[in-house]
């Protein structure tokens, strides 16, 4: 309401001058709104907008300090052997519910930065592939995927269910979804990249780094990039580790160099077993995020793969991350304030 004031009181000061100068004579003093008035009427809409977004993240019961499933891929392919393998059927089952459970995907990069921007009441769900297998992503002579093939599953999912985005992390090795020539390991990466897909690195070889000195884990990371950056210019922003295993030092995984290669990235996942905390809480550890295996209720799956941990999620809804739908707060129930991470304080939004 000041700020309207003001303007009226600016038009009439305005008025003033133009009928004096018309009289040929008198002052041509104008009155100018006080600097302390729009701080007033600034802060009163500031007032004003956060009662509005804290009114609208209590409504969809907000809880961004929630966990976040992050699934972890192999292959899919038809009967699938024991292991992390599934079938294009479960994998579409397993699309389907979390389309139907409100999830909506985001990317390993969006999520270990907090770039998470999906709608009021949804919940961000991470989709990882590991060693850049052709059953991920298989393109015809037109660019067209499979249909078969994990990203066509996807894609299709997607154009049945809108708001269900088609993007997944692509943790990729040397073996580049079969691909021997450079120009076609070009264009499936390039691919990836313009559909919003986020290319992660799994180190080079594939070996696993338990035990390893930290030369060869730097040799071993350092080459993952160069494969990424010398196809597609573009360095990952995350690390999947082989096998799930950690270095002796884990800093070695998330920072470091060998030869003219530097990497600095902004998260590390493992092999499993539980929803990853959100990135805006204090337990997230950037050197080590866990992922869920996609596995149907079997032998240890029962209690720690992804059919049963979104069951859980389900029956334990206010532990889950829900959006409040604006990228720019971090919105939870005022209770949880004390998980806060320190450098997301000033955009909590407590209700």
């Amino acid at each position: 309401m000041g700020r309207f004031r003001v303007a009226g009181i600016a038009a009439a000061s305005l008025g003033a001058v133009a009928l004096s100068a018309c009289a040929g004579g008198g002052s041509k003093h104008v009155t100018h709104a006080s600097p302390a008035g729009h701080q007033q009427s600034n802060a009163a809409a500031g007032a004003a907008q956060r009662k509005s977004e804290t009114a609208a993240a209590a409504q969809v019961k907000a809880n961004e300090l929630g966990q976040v499933p992050v699934i972890m891929y192999h292959r899919i392919v038809k009967n699938p052997p024991p292991g992390d393998d599934r079938s294009p059927k479960d994998f579409r089952d397993e699309l389907e519910r979390l389309a139907a459970e409100d999830y909506v995907p985001v990317t390993a990069a969006e999520y270990t930065t907090g770039k998470i921007d999906i709608p009021a009441g949804k919940h961000p769900v991470v989709l990882t592939f590991d060693d850049s297998s052709p059953s991920q992503l298989t393109l015809d002579g037109m660019g067209n995927p499979a249909p078969d093939c994990a990203v066509g599953i996807l894609m299709d999912v997607a154009k049945k269910h809108p708001g269900f985005r088609p993007v997944a992390t692509m943790y990729v090795i040397k073996d580049l979804f079969g691909k021997a020539r450079q120009e076609e390991q070009i264009q499936v990466l390039q691919w990836l990249k313009d559909h919003n897909f986020d290319i992660g690195n799994h180190t080079r070889d594939h070996l696993n780094l338990l035990g390893k000195p930290k030369a060869e884990v730097e040799k071993q990371v350092a080459a993952g990039q160069t494969l990424i950056t010398a196809l597609i210019k573009t360095p990952p922003v995350t690390l999947a580790l082989p096998y799930g295993n950690q270095p002796h030092e884990k800093k070695w995984a998330l920072q470091g160099a060998d030869g003219g290669t530097r990497y600095d990235y902004k998260g590390v996942f493992l092999a499993g077993y539980t929803p990853s905390p959100s990135p805006f809480t204090k337990d997230f550890d950037p050197v080590g995020i866990p992922r869920i295996r996609s596995k149907e209720k079997v032998g240890d799956c029962k209690k720690f793969c992804s059919m049963a941990w979104l069951d859980w999620l389900k029956a334990n809804p206010t532990d889950r991350y829900t959006s409040d739908g604006n990228p720019n707060t971090v919105a939870f129930p005022k209770f949880k304030a004390a998980f806060v991470a320190p450098s997301f304080t000033s955009r909590a939004l407590p209700y």
